[in-house]
Formats: C-alpha cells, sequence, structure tokens
C-alpha cells in the first residue's frame, strides 16, 4: 500500500498504467492520433469518424463521472486506504475499461445494439486523456461535499443527454440490454 506522504509513488504507478495502457492500445491495432492528422482540443461532432479520436468530446463527461464513481465506490470499499492508492486503483479500472472498451468484442457491441454505428476505437490520445479525465472526476469528488457531486453526475448526464441523447447511463443500458424504444429516439424518433 502507499503511504499517506507518497505520492510520488502514486504519480509514477498513474503514469506507468497509463503508459501501458497506450502502449496495449497502440500495439492492438489502435491510431495515436486521429487519422485525420490533427489532434483537436475539443470535438464536437457525434456522428464522425472523429468522434473519440481528440482530447475531448461529447464522451467526456462519462469519464469524468467514472471517477466521481470510482472514488465512492473506493472509499466504500477501501476508506482506510490513502487516496492516493485509491487513485492508482481508479486507475487501474479506467485502464482496463479503456483496453477492453477498444477491442472487436465491445467496438462490435457498440455498433450493434447503440447508435455508434461507425464507431471503430478511441485513437490512443483519446483512451489516454479519458483516463485523465477520469482522474480529474476522481479528485474532484475528494474534494467536493457528497452532494455536490451527485448533482454533478446528473448535471452531467442531463446536459449531455439532452444535447447528443447519449450518455453514460444510456451507453450502460444500450450495451447490456439494448432497448428499441431508446434507440428510436436517440435517432430522432
Amino acid at each position: 500500500m502507499i503511504a499517506r506522504t507518497d505520492w510520488k509513488a502514486a504519480v509514477v504507478a498513474i503514469a506507468a498504467i497509463t503508459l501501458a495502457t497506450a502502449a496495449i492500445l497502440y500495439a492492438i491495432g489502435h491510431p495515436l492520433i486521429c487519422t485525420c492528422g490533427t489532434v483537436k482540443l475539443w470535438h464536437g461532432v457525434t456522428y464522425s469518424s472523429e468522434n473519440s479520436q481528440h482530447l475531448s468530446d461529447w464522451y467526456t463527461p462519462s469519464h469524468v463521472i467514472h471517477g466521481l464513481l470510482f472514488y465512492a465506490l473506493l472509499w466504500l470499499v477501501a476508506r482506510k486506504w490513502p487516496v492516493s492508492a485509491r487513485a492508482v486503483v481508479a486507475t487501474l479500472i479506467e485502464a482496463g475499461w479503456e483496453i477492453l472498451e477498444n477491442t472487436p468484442l465491445i467496438i462490435n457491441r457498440y455498433r450493434e445494439a447503440t447508435i455508434s454505428l461507425d464507431y471503430f476505437g478511441d485513437s490512443v490520445i483519446n483512451s489516454v486523456m479519458d483516463i485523465v479525465w477520469m482522474l480529474l472526476g476522481f479528485f474532484l469528488t475528494a474534494r467536493l461535499p457528497v452532494w455536490v457531486s451527485v448533482a454533478l453526475v446528473v448535471a452531467l448526464e442531463l446536459f449531455v443527454g439532452y444535447f447528443i441523447r447519449d450518455n453514460l447511463t444510456l451507453n450502460i443500458i444500450m450495451l447490456l440490454h439494448p432497448v428499441d424504444a431508446i434507440r428510436t429516439w436517440q435517432n430522432g424518433g
């Protein structure tokens, strides 16, 4: 376990996990950056081959929410651990998801069950930034009152849901048990 004052070890572990994730994603064939040849701070066109290829997009709030949820979960099951150790575990969970999400199993599931028909996986830089966004959510939750964290999750879900008819909740539902009514609504019906 990482000592309370040993943030250096946690930062090294988080960096190593993130670099290993990037290397694995690159090794399984994901491009380092968008194949369009540019790196944008924000790409706001959901139905585009550039979605999930840049530093942030409409799914960035989902990763911030991952951090909020991982903090809450790890507080429940490992609250005696220092925040630095919980941050390393949260990074491992997010990195594991980034790798799994970018395998043919999940990519094909997204394409079959959700509105992400043109999804072919993330660029490496997008996945690395997804880990960074998760860490932002994690550390925000470490500092914010519980009610503010809960309000932030609800606000992010409603905001993104309103603008793109998708969010973390809908993504989970559609991945696990697709609902035709949701798919119809997401497609503008």
